[in-house]
């Protein structure tokens, strides 16, 4: 499960209160966060979230009412350990390996070569998928200003090692050597004497020494594309009744269709309600006839003053939930009302739980 959207809409929380619900119900459950803040590792009890998944005390869900029949596992992404650990992987032999993570040049593009997080984040998701030891596995993926990083990610990796300056670079003596007219010692004397010699050594050892990954890369991304188009992969698209955070859903939710890919359920967070959800809120002039009669004029005044701002922003947001549901098509969105406080702790965590997994 793949839980998708802007940032600041909730999604680390949610991932990991989904991940509880599933673990509650007798699955091996791994969760990947992206968030790392202390606070989540805090919650679960764990002294910190790692690259690799960390069991959770059930214990600490059972206090809060949610008994824990299987097993949660928690991890954190860390975006540039994950892509060494794929080095490693892909690498034909030792020396290659070291030869790549000691050089200074791989040092300070990797970020860029593993495509952001957006990529690292799936070659994770694939990792834990492939050793069978989950039922299930919750991703929460990396924020973006751009709903289309996520699905393109594989592309833009694949992209890299096929392009034209990568090719020219693993092959000097080629195209552009003859274009110049001089051989392969001509052109790195050259560069020597522009970019120094320690700098031309590492680029060189870089770029040789990547040649011979390039296919391991590319079946790599074709398999992470696969995955993600799995029928056994589904997409939840969370958001919030915030305007930009529900555009960025309308938009991802349209590409998963185009792109046919599972949308398996669209999650908004943090909706206000006035009184009970269930019921219509009682208008402005109830309420001001109600409070005229208990209040002097001025606390009156006041009272009536918060009472329709709440009620305007729940109107907003009942406003957003339906345009939500006409965009997407989604015509049951899972609602999780704002809480009284952040959710910082398990009790929190079990609070969203229940509402994501009610049964009515």
């Amino acid at each position: 499960m793949i839980c998708a959207g802007s940032g600041g809409v909730g999604k680390t929380t949610t991932a990991a209160a989904i991940a509880a619900g599933l673990a509650a119900g007798g699955k091996r459950v791994a969760v990947v966060t992206i968030d790392p803040a202390r606070r989540l590792a805090d919650a679960l009890g764990l002294e910190q979230l790692t690259n690799q998944p960390e069991l959770v005390d059930g214990e600490r869900f059972s206090a809060a009412g949610l008994k824990i029949e299987g097993e949660l596992w928690a991890m954190t992404l860390d975006s540039q350990r994950t892509f060494d650990e794929l080095i490693e992987t892909l690498s034909p032999d030792a020396q290659t390996r070291d030869q790549i993570l000691g050089n200074r040049i791989y040092q300070q593009l990797s970020g860029a070569v593993a495509g952001s997080q957006e990529f690292t984040a799936i070659a994770k998701l694939y990792e834990l998928e492939r050793s069978g030891r989950f039922d299930a596995i919750v991703l929460d993926t990396p924020p973006s200003r751009n709903a289309l990083d996520f699905l393109d990610a594989p592309d833009r990796l694949t992209g890299f090692f096929d392009g034209r300056a990568l090719k020219l670079l693993l092959a000097p003596t080629g195209f552009a050597a003859r274009a110049l007219g001089v051989g392969t010692g001509a052109i790195l004397g050259v560069l020597k004497r522009i970019t120094g010699a320690e700098l031309l050594e590492d680029l060189s050892v870089f770029f040789q020494a990547l040649g011979g990954l390039i296919d391991g890369f590319r079946e790599r991304a074709e398999a992470v594309r696969a995955l993600l188009a799995d029928p056994a992969t589904t997409f939840l698209v969370i958001t919030s009744p915030q305007r930009d955070s529900a555009e960025e859903a309308i938009f991802f939710a349209g590409k998963l269709r185009s792109a046919q890919m599972d949308f398996g359920a669209l999650i908004i967070n943090r909706v206000h309600f006035v009184g009970n959800e269930n019921e219509p809120a009682p208008a402005l002039a109830t309420v001001a006839g109600q409070l005229s009669g208990e209040f002097d004029e001025p606390l009156a005044a006041k009272l009536l003053s918060s009472y329709s701002e709440a009620l305007a922003l729940a109107e907003r947001d009942a406003a957003t939930i339906e345009r939500l549901i006409e965009e997407t098509g989604e015509p049951e969105p899972v609602i999780v009302p704002e809480l009284a406080g952040d959710v910082h702790d398990v009790e929190g965590l079990v609070a969203i739980h229940d509402r994501l997994f009610a049964t009515a």
